[in-house]
């Protein structure tokens, strides 16, 4: 899949340190992407929207 015109975002949950961060990119047409802020060059997971949005609700559930 092709990220280079994703906008990437940092989880609100991410610590103002700068470690530790996950950046979302949920502006991609039929998917949302995560990628680990520290390594922005390295892989990213995509989801299909549905799953990314029953995967959130299930930690929130835990929270």
């Amino acid at each position: 899949m092709d990220l280079s015109n994703a906008t990437w975002r940092k989880s609100t949950r991410s610590g103002a340190s700068g470690g530790n961060c996950v950046e979302v990119a949920d502006n991609l047409p039929g998917a949302v992407a995560v990628r680990d802020s520290k390594d922005p060059d390295g892989p990213a997971l995509t989801f299909a929207p549905a799953s990314w949005r029953a995967f959130v609700a299930g930690l929130a559930a835990r929270a």
